[in-house]
């Protein structure tokens, strides 16, 4: 992070996937919820949220070996599972594919597939101490391992309980 001025922030992220490395320069301008700069930001908890294409396994039969892997992700970096389920739509109402969802004591990790386009979608927020980004890292790892074609299109780390408190 290079500061550039009072508050604004130029942000270099570097993300590895599958021995590639990919680079996203962001500019940032903190400011508080009546468009005020602020001087000091600190964040309680982080979100990150994970794009793929080039996935096509059978909704029916992956919505729950995903489940699983959300589930032994989350149980492999020591985070307290609350709840899990998997949701799987068959296209009458809703695009085919499915929503798996594992409750955290932190907050929750998700996956979303429109199976007919071959997107997923993850998403883990934590607000706690444990680190989303290495959820992720170890969950990418295990989709890599059943699904050889999948690619990563966008990763992304959000603040979350953004505050002034020091």
């Amino acid at each position: 992070m290079v500061n550039l001025f009072k508050n604004h922030k130029l942000i270099l992220l570097v993300v590895q996937s599958n021995g590639c490395f990919n680079l996203s320069l962001c500019y940032a301008v903190f400011v508080n919820n009546m468009g005020d700069e602020v001087s000091q930001r600190n964040a309680y908890g982080r979100h990150v949220y994970v794009d793929y294409v080039n996935f096509f396994p059978n909704a029916d039969e992956t919505a729950s070996w995903v489940l699983e892997i959300l589930r032994s992700s989350v149980k492999e970096c020591g985070v307290k599972e609350v709840h899990s389920h998997s949701e799987i739509f068959d296209g009458n109402k809703s695009p085919p594919g499915f929503a798996s969802i594992v409750l955290i004591d932190e907050s929750h990790v998700t996956a979303h597939c429109y199976s007919d386009k071959g997107w997923l979608a993850l998403d883990a927020f934590t607000c706690g101490e444990h680190d989303p980004n290495h959820l992720v890292n170890i969950i990418h790892e295990k989709l890599v391992e059943k699904c050889n074609d999948l690619k990563l299109m966008k990763r992304e780390v959000v603040d979350r309980f953004v505050n002034e408190s020091l």
